[in-house]
């Protein structure tokens, strides 16, 4: 039984987890050898060729689909992306299709539909996402970098963007990932750090993104959905000032997440249990641009070890 709901939730046992890495990692090495060879370099054209090639279709979202969990978590952060950027509160709803190209990073070309909850409306989005690098030596164990956010033209073809500037963003945000705060810096700091408070938790569900971010990265894409997640804690860390209440750190462009969260699932199974996580959000001020870096576990330098 419990084997079954194991399943159900999208998390197997450890000898399952550990081949459905190896075989994403196969999967995406063969893609991008594919790819590289039909595509060309889009990132040069600076054109959204990308969202018109149909080298993926999707249909309804099924948790029991091996991938389709990892590209609607994609489709997701650009969402989030444009929601905060535009004030919106725009929320995902289906995939229609995605297509992806590989050269040093790997480019996800996503359409999904997605609905406004004050009108009720309908629309398809469109998001570019860069499944970007690990960088043990700075304790970044995962980089995912939307590079476009947008309601899909209705005619026409729309630029894209992807130029991330570096020079955009303070170099408080920049280099080695932080590593967890003290108690006394949270005293001591009170103007930087900022505590989520527990109704605030539910208002604001990108924070369960965040967190759902932080999972992905830990378990390297060995989960096909990602349901059995409970957030505890969060703590914000910015320079950014607030003018009026605390909780505006929340929406600070350059922030960092500690987020204390537990995996509710059989405790035989791989990663029940208390989980922290260190997220770095910033943002270079250009339409649909957002990067998350995600602080490598010492599971995954042991691992990488070994």
């Amino acid at each position: 039984m419990a084997e079954k709901e194991s399943s159900e939730l999208g998390i197997t046992k450890a000898s399952s987890v550990q081949e459905r890495i190896k075989n994403n990692r196969k999967r995406k090495l063969e893609t991008s050898e594919n790819q590289q060879r039909s595509w060309g370099s889009l990132r040069s054209c600076g054109l959204a060729l990308g969202f018109d090639k149909d080298w993926c279709s999707y249909e309804e979202i099924q948790s029991t689909w091996e991938y389709n969990y990892e590209i609607a978590l994609f489709a997701r952060i650009g969402l989030h992306c444009h929601n905060l950027q535009k004030g919106t509160n725009y929320k995902f709803k289906r995939l229609e299709k995605c297509g992806t190209h590989s050269t040093r990073y790997e480019d996800y070309y996503i359409t999904f539909e997605a609905t406004d909850p004050t009108s009720s409306s309908v629309f398809s989005f469109q998001t570019m996402l860069g499944n970007d690098y690990k960088n043990l030596t700075w304790g970044i164990g995962l980089t995912l970098a939307s590079l476009a956010a947008r309601i899909k033209a209705t005619h026409g073809t729309e630029s894209v963007d992807e130029v991330w500037d570096m020079a955009a963003i303070d170099d408080s945000y920049k280099g080695p990932m932080p590593k967890w705060f003290s108690d006394e810096a949270l005293v001591r700091d009170d103007k930087k750090f900022y505590v989520v408070q527990e109704s605030e938790l539910h208002e604001n569900d990108w924070l369960q993104l965040l967190m759902e971010v932080a999972f992905y990265s830990k378990t390297e894409s060995g989960v096909s959905a990602c349901k059995p997640l409970e957030i505890k804690k969060v703590v914000v860390e910015t320079l950014e000032e607030y003018t009026t209440e605390a909780r505006e750190k929340l929406k600070a462009d350059n922030a960092i997440f500690y987020i204390s969260y537990k995996c509710i699932a059989d405790p035989s199974t791989p990663w029940a249990g208390e989980h922290d996580a260190i997220i770095r959000k910033t943002m270079d001020g250009k339409p649909g641009h957002m990067s998350l870096e995600v602080a490598v576990t010492k599971e995954q330098i042991e691992d990488r070890e070994t």
